[in-house]
């Protein structure tokens, strides 16, 4: 027995050494939190950026180190992409996926590594050794003035506490439904008057309305399912009709199973005489852009055109003048760019990259504008979404304009810097010639620039800019805006929709729970000196 005892303090003492020398291993050689940048070696770095050219740039634009500070890539990124490389663990540290996800397919992760584990800590080292340990702030060459007396500022008496508004629109077609909004924790479609007064509602929308594309005596809802990230199809279209002045949603939607979508708007895509709709599924991991095919008696066939999460804004324009609609889409979620999807006619189309970003900008939005007044559009585009895995703040959010030639090939002219930039509205405002800009921020800098939440920049010529505030839009987290006349004065007014219920990375003085669910921003015409 005693020999029997000393046999197994042995075996415990071997296991326990075994251990010690598995953990320095790890944490002098391969576990990167352990290590300075002193420590990582020139080949490690060289090896690194060889890795990210032939791996990272497979999916999307490839990202320069600097743009993101080491700590992001470190505790952030990295962990979150090595998945898709196949990589789920590495030293002690498990890397989150959803290889369980039953709404992904079996293949959407690699079935085996893609690398080896000195080559992901080459890839380690690459990216967090040569970031910068914070990123620059971007200062603006002019200070956002903290007045503008445009526009003067309404709040509704309508009111409730944590108001999270999805959807706000200008019905300039409906005197009596002149604003309508939707509440996402709610569930619920709000239909005011010009004087702000509910007069009609819709309760219970089974989920949170983001958009509504509007038809002559009805509507349809763009239902996203579920706001949070998710690979679930909970998204639907839901119709609503107008009759005797009274509003009503259908029980049974006109279609589901959608990924998140963001936005549906009707078309006749193949030109047969139905109205088809295009969907921007923007889902998590997965989603698309599609078109349902409307084959009559309420059936409809999906058409996917590009399989690819993240697009969040689409319009449908005859760009080439042929009879038939072509589509413009932004695509966020990594893969960021706007693409042209030229109608070929017969339900086809032929894709075109038009504009390219990297993937930690976090697009949000884009319209057309034509900003120096030469006759062809230009591209008014924003980026701020913040809301990733690396949640700072960053100096290229903000606004930008990117010019025309002529021929549908854009360059970039102007850059307004906005922390959390979301949307950008572009009209003339003041009636003086040229071209407005209305921006709005979601993840805005509230603790040193809460005017940041709400910016105008006023249109001097050649593609200059003033920027404005207003101190009382400071009373709301800005998610969603629209622009119209909603006194039916001539001006061109604002609507900006409260969604005060979100995380943010910077704390703020303000109490947007305590919020209107919406302000307007009423136009009142720029006052001659």
């Amino acid at each position: 027995m005693f020999i029997r005892k000393n046999s197994g303090i042995a075996v415990i003492l071997l296991c326990l050494a075994v251990f010690c020398c598995f953990c320095l291993l790890f944490s002098s050689k391969n576990y990167h939190r352990n290590k300075t940048h002193a420590d990582v070696s020139v080949a490690s770095i060289e090896a690194g950026e060889a890795l990210a050219i032939k791996y990272c740039q497979s999916c999307h634009l490839l990202p320069d180190p600097s743009m993101l500070d080491s700590k992001s890539w470190e505790k952030g990124v990295l962990p979150n992409m090595a998945p898709m490389l196949g990589i789920f663990f590495y030293g002690f540290e498990r890397y989150p996926s959803f290889k369980n996800d039953k709404n992904l397919a079996a293949n959407y992760y690699p079935s085996k590594q893609l690398l080896t584990f000195i080559e992901w800590q080459n890839l380690i080292d690459y990216y967090v050794a040569t970031s910068p340990d914070t990123l620059p702030e971007k200062n603006s060459r002019q200070s956002i003035k903290k007045e503008v007396s445009l526009f003067n500022v309404i709040a509704p008496s309508f009111y409730y506490e944590n108001p999270s508004t999805s959807y706000v629109h200008i019905n300039e077609n409906n005197s009596g439904n002149a604003l309508i909004a939707c509440d996402a924790i709610k569930q619920n479609i709000y239909f005011f008057n010009g004087k702000l007064d509910v007069i009609d509602s819709i309760h219970n929308s089974q989920g949170p309305v983001v958009d509504i594309d509007f038809g002559k005596n009805e509507a349809l809802a763009c239902n996203i399912g579920f706001m949070n990230p998710t690979n679930n199809k909970l998204g639907k279209g839901q119709l609503i009709t107008f009759r005797n002045g009274q509003t009503s949603l259908d029980t049974l939607p006109l279609f589901d199973m959608l990924q998140r979508p963001v936005q549906i708007t009707s078309s006749d895509l193949n030109k047969d005489g139905k109205k088809d709709y295009l969907v921007c599924e923007f889902g998590f991991l997965t989603g698309s852009l599609s078109w349902l095919q409307n084959l009559g008696n309420n059936q409809y066939k999906k058409n996917i055109l590009r399989p690819y999460p993240g697009v969040i804004k689409a319009y449908i324009d005859d760009h080439n003048k042929d009879g038939f609609p072509d589509i413009w889409a932004l695509f966020t979620q990594g893969e960021e760019g706007i693409f042209l999807f030229t109608n070929k006619g017969n339900g086809s189309f032929q894709q075109k990259e038009v504009l390219r970003f990297p993937p930690v900008y976090g697009s949000s939005y884009f319209e057309f504008a034509d900003m120096n007044k030469d006759g062809h559009p230009d591209v008014v585009y924003t980026c701020g979404d913040n809301s990733d895995h690396s949640p700072v703040l960053k100096p290229y959010h903000g606004v930008y304009i990117f010019i025309n030639d002529g021929k549908y090939n854009f360059k970039q002219q102007y850059f307004f810097p906005v922390n959390g930039c979301y949307k950008a509205i572009a009209r003339d405002f003041d009636k003086d010639g040229d071209v407005d800009i209305a921006t709005i921020s979601f993840f805005a800098d509230y603790s040193r620039k809460p005017e940041e939440g709400f910016v105008y920049l006023e249109n001097t010529g050649n593609l200059q800019f003033t920027p404005f505030s207003l101190p009382e839009t400071q009373q709301g987290r800005w998610l969603t805006m629209d622009a119209g006349d909603i006194n039916k004065d001539g001006d061109i007014d604002l609507v900006l929709g409260n969604f005060s219920v979100a995380p943010t990375i910077i704390k703020s003085s303000s109490n947007w729970t305590k919020g209107p669910p919406f302000i307007i921003l009423e136009n009142v015409g720029k006052k001659k000196l």
